[in-house]
């Protein structure tokens, strides 16, 4: 897939230059995902461990609190069962109230809390521990948690402007008949900013900040901004001795520590993912070059087969796939070198073959005329007019053959090319003369259309077997006469010529080899060399001969400098 990928994309890449850049964006990719996956799961992490840090938050308050109030409750629940002050509160008096709640208090005492006995109407008798801010003289709460007396009620109050965690206790006495409710305890721990500080230094710096309507009554340090995308908050109500809630407990925990770590873990992921991928491309590279070395000697040892070296081999380093590729490449090689050398030989056999065979029919008939005319000259005897037409026919028969040797010559080996300045108007008026008489026979009329400035440098006379031979082709194509037409202009490339007759025309089935030799169609003698020897002769001169589409018979085009 991803070479047909690289196939498309890079069309006009070589090979080694497509596994390069296929194999790079397919490493970055891979690394791309990869460091995408490593910094998304290190951002799910630090989001868990922001939850996790907050609920520890929760848990080391629930824990506090919790210790708090048992602790709290014991001692209430102690104090209201000892006999003293079972029998101080028996009393009614409120000194002897005060001093038996004051010295057992003082030896359980600490500073942060508070310790009140009321009346079970809520109306204070003494208050000891940490002094209350204004003092109180009657507690409202202590009729409200009466509903739930014998049991012990516990909550969140204000008093004054601090904020308690209290437990209320109430002391009994047995009668005859039922418990009777002598005095209620109140005792309670202070929430300040030190509990906060304790909170939070027991946390790991989780923020804790208490809230009594709207006003933070307690809290540790700085406040955390939960808009931030690195911190989390969460909430608990605070519930009074009835569990109405009369605020709450706001914990958050910042992590900017986590934030800049983070930073820090995507950029030294992106050095590495640099790092990374230019190793990887650097080895790529070289690996890429030297497994792709046999490959590109292969493609240059190819690309000289094509041109026709059949003697170059390739090295075998290897006896790997490259190692058998370069055998059988040379194999190949050997074997179309063995193969071109057998195919010229017989090439060179049916050359000489169809060479033979065309000679020999086309010189059949002008040497059968000239042994007749000849053997008549010596047994007959003959008139002068006769002997005049018989000199013609030996005459022109030996012409004939004088041509097809000359033929025989250009294709045998290479023509001197003495070029001189010639009009091409005179050029082709010679060419002409010569197919004159043979066309006068065929009733086929030659008309010259060229202007008599067109000057070229040209090799005359094989110039002017070009146009004698055009001529002389389109006469035989017109056994029942016609018209051939010689025509010829200047323009920006140099100057047009064309021979056109107005016959049947070049069979359809030789026109793509027309100027191969030996294709010939419909002609009683010649052995097919001349259109190629004529193409040949023009572009010896720099321009080109070809046959042009046209209506109704044959137009050939040259081209001359």
């Amino acid at each position: 897939m991803i070479r047909r990928i690289a196939n498309r994309l890079l069309p006009g890449f070589s090979l080694p230059a497509k596994l390069l850049l296929s194999t790079s964006l397919a490493i970055t990719l891979l690394f791309a995902v990869t460091g995408w996956i490593v910094q998304d799961r290190s951002s799910r992490l630090t989001a868990l461990s922001l939850e996790e840090e907050v609920h520890n938050g929760f848990r080391a308050y629930d824990s506090l609190w919790r210790t708090r109030e048992e602790m709290l409750s014991s001692i209430s629940q102690i104090l209201s069962r000892m006999p003293d002050v079972r029998a101080a509160f028996s009393t009614g008096d409120a000194a002897t109230i005060r001093d038996t709640a004051g010295e057992i208090w003082s030896r359980v005492a600490r500073e942060d809390a508070i310790f009140l006995v009321s009346d079970p109407r809520g109306a204070v008798i003494a208050s000891l521990g940490r002094p209350l801010d204004p003092p109180l003289k009657d507690l409202p709460f202590v009729r409200g948690a009466a509903r739930r007396f014998p049991s012990q009620s516990s909550g969140f109050l204000m008093l004054g402007s601090t904020l308690y965690q209290t437990v209320v206790t109430p002391v009994y006495v047995n009668t005859a008949t039922e418990p009777a409710l002598l005095n209620v305890l109140i005792a309670g721990y202070a929430v300040d900013h030190g509990v906060a500080d304790r909170l939070q230094s027991s946390t790991g710096n989780t923020h804790f900040e208490f809230i009594v309507n709207g006003v933070t009554v307690a809290g540790s340090g700085e406040a955390i901004p939960v808009t931030s995308p690195f911190a989390r908050e969460l909430r608990r109500p605070l519930l009074d001795l009835d569990g109405r809630s009369i605020g709450e407990l706001r914990i958050s925990r910042s992590f900017e520590a986590a934030r800049l770590h983070l930073n820090r873990l995507r950029r030294d992921v992106f050095v590495i993912w640099a790092l990374a991928l230019s190793a990887g491309l650097l080895l790529i590279f070289l690996l890429a070059r030297q497994f792709l070395r046999p490959l590109a000697e292969l493609d240059r040892a190819a690309r000289q087969i094509a041109q026709g070296n059949f003697s170059v081999t390739l090295p075998v380093r290897a006896n790997d796939e490259i190692g058998r590729l370069a055998q059988s490449f040379n194999s190949m090689s050997k074997s179309l070198s063995e193969a071109r050398q057998e195919l010229i030989r017989q090439e060179r056999l049916q050359t000489i073959a169809r060479l033979s065979t065309s000679l020999v029919h086309d010189l059949r008939n002008p040497l059968a005329a000239i042994y007749g005319g000849a053997e008549m000259l010596v047994d007959s005897d003959l008139n002068p007019t006769q002997v005049k037409r018989l000199a013609a026919n030996i005459y022109k028969s030996s012409r004939r053959i004088q041509e097809m040797l000359q033929d025989l010559l250009q294709v045998s080996r290479e023509q001197s090319d003495l070029r001189e300045s010639c009009r091409l108007a005179e050029l082709v008026r010679a060419a002409a003369s010569d197919c004159r008489a043979e066309a006068e026979a065929r009733l086929v009329r030659i008309d010259i259309e060229v202007p008599e400035d067109l000057e070229l440098a040209a090799a005359r006379s094989r110039l002017e077997r070009v146009f004698q031979n055009l001529i002389s082709n389109a006469v035989e194509a017109m056994p029942q006469g016609g018209r051939i037409l010689i025509s010829a202009a200047r323009d920006t490339h140099g100057i047009l010529a064309s021979v056109s007759d107005n016959g049947p025309g070049v069979p359809q089935e030789i026109r793509g080899r027309l100027f191969q030799p030996f294709v010939t169609a419909g002609k009683r003698s010649g052995m097919g060399l001349g259109l190629a020897l004529s193409r040949q002769t023009v572009l010896d001169h720099g321009g080109d001969l070809w046959l042009d589409s046209s209506a109704n018979g044959a137009r050939f085009c040259l081209r001359l400098p």
